[in-house]
């Protein structure tokens, strides 16, 4: 006696459990290759976390050099240290300066992946698993572009800083100078 869920032929054909629907087994092999297609095409360029990472680490790592740099340099009591200070963080601000160019590529790539992100025009055009990577490609977006001008703040903030400790060392100089005269 056969059981009602096994089919004559089990590599023709394959029976749901508990319905009774018989599906031809290139049938099942065409929906899994038309899914796996669909899953491929619908990861798009706003996904791809992982190769950004590295451009994003680099710079949180040089935004927080520039704010230990700046702190240092800013608190009370480290006058002893100053000069040493001082000269190693204007060593520092050349090189730092391509944080400039780097963070307006950075910039670009956020723009480029607002414009070319999917929309959804009508009320049910995009899944809500596509909506939760929309919203979330917009966090990631907006967290990176206030990084961004985070790095830039503080780059400009040290090169300011740094350049009126040097000018405040030029005066303390000279007024010493002319105490000594006197």
């Amino acid at each position: 006696m056969r059981s009602p869920t096994r089919p004559a032929n089990p590599k023709l054909l394959n029976t749901l459990p508990r319905t009774g629907i018989k599906i031809n087994q290139k049938e099942k092999e065409n929906k899994r290759t038309r899914k796996k297609a669909k899953d491929q095409a619908s990861k798009s360029y706003l996904d791809r976390s992982t190769p950004m990472a590295l451009e994003w680490v680099v710079l949180g790592y040089a935004a927080g050099a520039e704010a230990i740099m700046l702190l240092f340099l800013t608190l009370p009591g480290l006058d002893g240290l100053r000069r040493g200070l001082v000269s190693v963080v204007r060593s520092a601000l050349k090189p730092m300066l391509s944080v400039v160019p780097f963070c307006l590529f950075l910039l670009m790539d956020i723009y480029w992946k607002y414009e070319t992100r999917p929309t959804c025009d009508q009320e049910h055009a995009c899944t809500p698993s596509e909506h939760l990577r929309h919203q979330k490609s917009i966090m990631k977006s907006q967290r990176n572009a206030l990084l961004i001008a985070a790095t830039l703040l503080l780059y400009w903030l040290l090169f300011t800083v740094t350049s009126l400790v040097v000018k405040i060392e030029q005066l303390n100089q000279r007024v010493n100078k002319l105490k000594r005269d006197d």
